[in-house]
């Protein structure tokens, strides 16, 4: 059996442009010096990517990167195919970094770690990076939509996926908020967590409606940060830290 890891790649390109968004202001990048020499890791569809090359008002000189090429949208910005972590760049050569939903396909915790400081390695000292993965406590994994699954523990995780017939081999490596931390100190970042400004956020942009988003909306932050442990998506503004 192949130990290659899936891309798992979003290819909704609606999606990635209200992702974008989302971003954007998360990050606070209107506020930014411009132009924003930006790079995406893991891009997938190239809708994200496009989103920020073709920015009404931002403006960001974009490269993206990816093991595969699945891109959809190829228009505006620059694109390299990469092996691993490895990044093909010069030490601060980007003002923003995004990973997007990447960490969790690099590896187990040595790759994740040298995929963290290769954001680190590449990012200028004042620059600002976004980082989302799953959380491992989240009810349904999102890459198989399977319940509890990545709450298993390693050796019990394949064998339930081909239980259920969705896969062949989990190869996924969600996080724990401990563990995100403690891979975020070592790699040398400064972090805050953005997962309830994220919640507000998607709100605002797409109108979410019903009773959970009734519920999230008229609760305070500090409530909602204190489920911070079980929220499907860890995500983090994150800066480097002084050598």
């Amino acid at each position: 059996m192949s130990d290659a890891r899936q891309p798992h790649a979003v290819l909704d390109l609606p999606s990635r442009g209200t992702k974008g968004l989302k971003i954007e202001h998360l990050l606070g990048l209107a506020e930014r010096r411009q132009p924003l020499r930006m790079l995406e890791i893991g891009t997938g569809s190239g809708g994200i990517a496009h989103y920020f090359a073709s920015h009404p008002t931002l403006r960001c000189e974009v490269t993206a990167v990816d093991v595969v090429d699945q891109r959809l949208i190829r228009d505006g910005y620059d694109f390299r195919l990469v092996h691993d972590t490895a990044l093909p760049f010069a030490d601060a050569s980007f003002d923003v970094v995004l990973s997007n939903h990447v960490i969790e396909h690099v590896g187990e915790c040595p790759a994740q770690l040298a995929h963290l400081r290769e954001l680190r390695r590449v990012l200028v000292p004042d620059g600002v990076g976004y980082l989302a993965v799953p959380n491992r406590w989240m009810l349904v994994e999102p890459h198989y939509r399977l319940a509890f699954l990545s709450w298993l523990p390693h050796s019990l995780r394949t064998p339930y996926l081909r239980l259920m017939r969705r896969g062949e081999r989990y190869d996924c490596e969600p996080l724990t908020v401990s563990r995100l931390e403690s891979l975020l100190a070592e790699a040398g970042f400064a972090w805050r967590h953005l997962e309830v400004e994220a919640l507000r956020a998607t709100l605002a942009i797409e109108g979410a409606h019903g009773p959970g988003a009734r519920l999230a909306g008229w609760l305070p932050d500090r409530v909602l940060a204190l489920a911070r442990r079980a929220i499907p998506t860890l995500i983090c503004r994150i800066e480097r830290l002084p050598p």
